[in-house]
């Protein structure tokens, strides 16, 4: 998964503000105590970063 897709499914999944807000301050236990920007920042899969998030916020599985 590309960046501009993942920003794109957090945007439609949680709206522009409330996605870009959750990016930098949830902590995800799924993504090693770190947030999402922290994780991408690291390296981790844009997919594997989006899939930890809608596991965290309950998001239907067909929508992952």
């Amino acid at each position: 998964m590309r960046l501009t897709l993942f920003y794109d499914l957090i945007d439609e999944e949680f709206g522009t503000i409330r996605g870009r807000s959750l990016l930098v301050d949830h902590v995800s236990a799924r993504l090693g105590g770190r947030t999402a920007a922290d994780a991408l920042e690291a390296g981790v899969e844009p997919r594997e970063v989006w899939r930890a998030l809608c596991a965290d916020f309950d998001v239907p599985r067909s929508r992952w």
